[in-house]
């Protein structure tokens, strides 16, 4: 969920003399600050870890994203009269879509889960503070109001960026730079190691493709929860929702570093 997005439901209209609120109430910050700082930990933990620790996580994560995935196909089922052949049809297709991204998550070193992860966040943040700052045309008002063309644009900044950083930290590492007793050349990490202008122009190329993919992602779950008509995947994250609604574009992500990792070994 990403561009200033708080809720799956279209926002009404106001009703005179009333005011309609923007954002979560400051009585939910408290509870959604502490909730962000528990994810954060606990992922970062297993992403620390490794091995068969960051594996079970990735597998848990999915099988819940995917326990609430099939309820909101049952209750879009409800809402529209689905047959228990399209029901069915939908069960499945989410099982392949998420169990595809966690099995290639399994599959690549950590540092690749560490990356989808670092650029899902940096499309979602920037993609808010752009949207938020610029406004604008919106995407795709009748799935998403909040998000604006200018909130993509932010994002796919964000995803270059990451990039950047990334391939940055790993030539770092690599040369041994930050160890001790190796001297360091400030040329040697500059961009032009990387191909100088090629590298920004590559970056964003490539940061268009991730952030519209993380996007979609997000739109898809905003999709289903409108067919659906609920607000949240779940409340099993206290003031955020469900798991699938923190991981909606990084399904996509996911699915398209693995596979280019597959490719590429």
């Amino acid at each position: 969920m990403a561009d200033g997005e708080i809720s799956a439901e279209a926002p009404g209209p106001v009703e005179p003399g009333h005011v309609k609120p923007e954002g979560p109430r400051k009585t939910d910050l408290g509870v959604r600050a502490m909730s962000a700082i528990v994810m954060v930990a606990v992922a970062g933990f297993c992403l620390w870890m490794g091995g068969l620790l960051l594996d079970a996580f990735i597998v848990i994560v999915a099988g819940v994203a995917y326990w609430e995935f099939q309820r909101l196909v049952r209750r879009m089922g409800i809402e529209l009269g689905h047959s228990a052949g399209r029901t069915l049809a939908w069960t499945l297709g989410g099982a392949l879509y998420m169990g595809v991204a966690a099995w290639l998550m399994t599959t690549v070193p950590a540092i690749l889960v560490v990356l989808a992860i670092a650029i899902t966040a940096f499309v979602d943040t920037f993609a808010y503070f752009s949207g938020r700052t610029f406004g604008g045309p919106k995407i795709a008002p009748s799935i998403s109001p909040s998000k604006t063309w200018a909130g993509l644009g932010g994002g796919v900044v964000g995803a270059a960026l990451a990039l950047v950083l990334f391939l940055y930290t790993a030539h770092i590492w690599a040369a041994g730079f930050g160890e001790m007793g190796v001297p360091g050349n400030s040329r040697d990490t500059y961009f032009v190691v990387f191909g100088g202008a090629e590298l920004i122009v590559s970056a964003l190329a490539a940061g268009a493709v991730l952030a519209i993919l993380a996007q979609a992602g997000d739109f898809f779950e905003s999709w289903m929860k409108r067919r659906a008509k609920v607000k949240d995947s779940s409340t099993l994250i206290p003031g955020h929702g469900g798991v699938f609604d923190r991981v909606d574009g990084l399904l996509p992500v996911s699915i398209l570093i693995g596979l280019l990792a597959l490719l590429a070994a």
